[in-house]
């Protein structure tokens, strides 16, 4: 798409009046004075000198609106003016008009018109001393320069200058929206990074206590009221703990000496317990857990290690999907695995009973499967959660896969 050009003015600017006005009046006291540059061509009626100055005065009121047109009729009455007496105040009209083409005339115009002055100036320098032959030609060369090539590259120095400065303007400009583009961007990712870690720590728990908090309301039985209420009050006081560290983080407060022991971050060895914490959630609800860890090992001690956000993201994941297997599966095993071959990625599959009800145990808002799929696409990885069939009837399984540098160090 072609750039649009600036508009072109109706009216001459207010200075161009001004100029045009000052040139006028001031051309007219030296006729009037008499100051003449020399006597008129014989022949020519010297009155003819106003009607150059009369022109050179209309075109001063085209120096920004039509600058070319401007600087031809200039031309024009700088000729007739320098065979009829030649006025000062014409002269000097006609270097602002060639200054003025430059400046404010087309892009090409402003690179032809020095090159022409200064041709002119050289060829005119050149003809008048072969014709001549007197060293007062030379005299007269240099003023021709100062009146044609002085002006145009002054004009050209001030249009380079002034486009360097529109275009340090410009870049100027770009790089504080870029800047702000990031911040938005900085700002938006990290809210989202947030809100993943407060679901995947909190979820867990208020499903838990969700789900017994219904249990201790339907069954009549005192030992499984008190049962459930002693899980709501663990998984109240772990997700309190949870809250209360995500809220520190947030805060980012430091200690009196301000160094701040850093934050655990969970890790696939973690999973045991985590699995133990969802054996005591879903202890009345007909599922039992099992843990499959086949990452790679040698048989003599170490292990795979994985780079920490890996290991926070299996983790995230792992913990999402038995959260959404308390809420949703019927009763049987849910089956976690994880594995990771020599030099390969780190696969994860939860498999749980797919439950076929109304409605889940407890209320949900779905960003589990949305927080799970943006950590593995974060990570570079693949992920996919939804129905299978499996050997007893159709299962729910969430399989995701990491990609993985590893490293060996002691397990």
């Amino acid at each position: 798409m072609r750039a649009r050009l600036p508009a072109v003015p109706a009216r001459p600017h207010r200075d161009d009046v001004l100029i045009a006005a000052a040139g006028l009046l001031g051309g007219l006291l030296l006729w009037v004075l008499g100051l003449h540059g020399r006597p008129p061509v014989p022949g020519l009626p010297a009155w003819l000198t106003l009607v150059a100055l009369a022109a050179i005065s209309g075109a001063e009121l085209l120096r920004r609106t039509a600058p070319l047109a401007g600087l031809a009729v200039a031309v024009a009455a700088l000729a007739l003016d320098t065979c009829t007496g030649t006025l000062i105040a014409t002269v000097v009209m006609f270097t602002d008009l060639v200054y003025a083409a430059v400046l404010y005339g087309g892009p090409r115009t402003a690179r032809r018109i020095p090159q022409c002055a200064v041709l002119v100036t050289v060829v005119t320098t050149v003809v008048l001393l072969a014709v001549r032959r007197d060293p007062e030609m030379l005299m007269f060369g240099i003023v021709i320069g100062v009146i044609t090539a002085t002006p145009a590259w002054t004009g050209l120095i001030i249009r380079n200058h002034r486009d360097a400065a529109q275009a340090a303007r410009l870049r100027a400009e770009q790089t504080a929206l870029l800047a702000e583009m990031d911040r938005t961007q900085a700002v938006a990712g990290e809210r989202a990074r947030m809100a993943r870690e407060l679901h995947d720590m909190v979820a867990n728990h208020l499903s838990a206590i969700a789900i017994h908090a219904t249990a201790a309301q339907t069954i009549d039985d005192p030992g499984a009221t008190r049962q459930a209420l002693g899980v709501i009050r663990e998984n109240s006081v772990q997700g309190l703990a949870e809250m209360r560290r995500l809220i520190g983080l947030l805060r980012d407060t430091g200690t009196a000496d301000g160094a701040d022991e850093p934050a655990a971050v969970p890790t696939l060895d973690g999973l045991e317990a985590l699995l133990g914490q969802a054996r005591t959630n879903g202890a009345g609800s007909g599922l039992t857990f099992t843990l499959d860890d086949a990452r790679h090992t040698d048989g003599t001690g170490p292990r795979t290690a994985l780079p920490a956000p890996v290991e926070l993201a299996a983790y995230r994941i792992v913990q999402e999907s038995l959260t959404n297997a308390l809420k949703h599966a019927a009763p049987g095993e849910v089956a976690v695995r994880i594995e990771q071959p020599q030099d390969g990625p780190l696969g994860i599959a939860v498999i749980s009973p797919f439950g076929d009800r109304s409605g889940p145990r407890a209320p949900g808002s779905g960003a589990g499967l949305v927080g799970m799929r943006e950590r593995t696409t974060l990570l570079g990885g693949t992920f996919e959660a939804g129905p299978a069939p499996g050997p007893d009837g159709t299962v729910w399984q969430v399989r995701a896969l990491l990609p993985a540098t590893e490293e060996e160090t002691p397990s």
